[in-house]
């Protein structure tokens, strides 16, 4: 690549959640300062990842290949991804060099001395780190799993007591800094950033979390805004590591929106099964139903493939009983309670599995 082809590559990029910036290998021409986000680096082995370290604001990534002197051209070291919306600022090796260039040798001796330590360092960290390649239940291999649920419960179990224990209470929120955070799950507990991280950013997703700025302008200001639906999906994991695969929460994504649909449209739609007659046919085994008909009708409209049988998904959590179709329309019978109280730990149990998803091998 020509001088003036690599000075193109300098200059203020984006990136959204997940997308890489660059994988372990790829030929490296170019450094970069964050301005703003996270970037998590990983090294990909066997047949998963290891986490090496999340990257913020005012950090610099990618700057290891550029002091490459083994004659086998300049390689990226590990791969580098998007954890949240990033804006970073791309430098091309050969804009760098000429900065380089004017530096006293005294200080490129020391800077070059630094960087080689700091990569024997790198790579016998990684010699010694836990592989997350694979994780095994019951004795069934499962494949690679970015966070495994005892490391979901850790982070949770940790969040809710230190949110108790030091938050600043306003009214039902709990406030603390980051950096009390950190002295737990870091410090003491030795949980991985990337993953701590992963789960902050999944509760500020689902609205339970708020992340504010504190004096110096940085990010460490956390403000748990549901510390009850922490504690009971902590509860609800500790409940479902102990059950058969088959009776774990299986909510599909449309059985999820279908439930939201019902939740936000309940008014109206909730009664009570009527006392039968002795020789019916029908046994019902709950005690209310739910009126669909107007839900269909607007999922429907809204052009959405979401019908009745995606109530399926909830007999298993006895949420939904028999559907039923008569002249008011269709039906289905419920416990409404239930489901309104899961409804919480289902869409963060699916935002862990999704996240899961995004982070397996390709």
């Amino acid at each position: 690549m020509t001088t003036a082809a690599a000075q193109t590559k300098s200059g203020l990029k984006t990136f959204k959640p997940g997308e890489i910036l660059f994988n372990d290998g790829d030929a490296a021409d170019s450094l970069f300062i964050i301005q703003k986000g996270q970037i998590r680096l990983f090294k990909p082995k066997g047949k998963g990842f290891i986490e090496i370290a999340v990257l913020r604001s005012g950090e610099v990534i990618g700057e290891m290949a550029y002091f490459d002197e083994d004659g086998s051209g300049k390689k990226r070291s590990c791969s580098a991804s998007a954890i949240t919306p990033v804006e970073i600022i791309e430098i091309s090796f050969s804009a760098f060099g000429k900065t380089m260039s004017s530096l006293n040798p005294w200080f490129k001796t020391i800077i070059n001395t630094l960087v080689t330590r700091l990569r024997k360092s790198n790579a016998r960290i990684r010699e010694l780190e836990d592989n997350q390649a694979s994780v095994s239940y019951s004795g069934k291999h499962s494949g690679y799993e970015f966070i495994k649920p005892i490391e979901v419960m850790r982070i949770l179990g940790t969040l809710f007591l230190v949110f108790k224990a030091h938050g600043e209470v306003k009214g039902s929120t709990f406030t603390i800094n980051k950096k009390t955070l950190n002295l737990y799950t870091q410090d003491l507990y030795t949980i991985m950033e990337v993953k701590q991280e992963s789960v902050i950013n999944i509760l500020v997703a689902l609205g339970w979390m708020e992340i504010g700025e504190d004096a110096d302008k940085a990010p460490n200001i956390l403000t748990l805004k549901h510390v009850e639906l922490i504690r009971q999906v902590f509860i609800y994991y500790n409940s479902e590591r102990h059950l058969p695969e088959e009776k774990k929460i299986q909510i599909g994504e449309k059985c999820q929106t279908l439930i939201a649909k019902m939740i936000e449209r309940a008014e109206g739609a909730v009664s009570t099964i009527p006392n039968l007659k002795p020789d019916s046919d029908y046994k019902p085994k709950f005690t209310q139903y739910y009126n669909l008909t107007n839900v269909l009708k607007e999922f429907q409209e809204e052009n959405v493939a979401i019908g009745s049988d995606q109530t399926a998904d909830g007999k298993n959590l006895s949420i939904f009983g028999e559907v039923l179709i008569d002249n008011a329309g269709t039906m289905v019978e419920i416990d409404f309670e239930k489901m309104k109280k899961l409804y919480p730990i289902i869409r963060f149990m699916n935002a862990i599995k999704k996240l899961n998803q995004e982070k397996a091998p390709v």
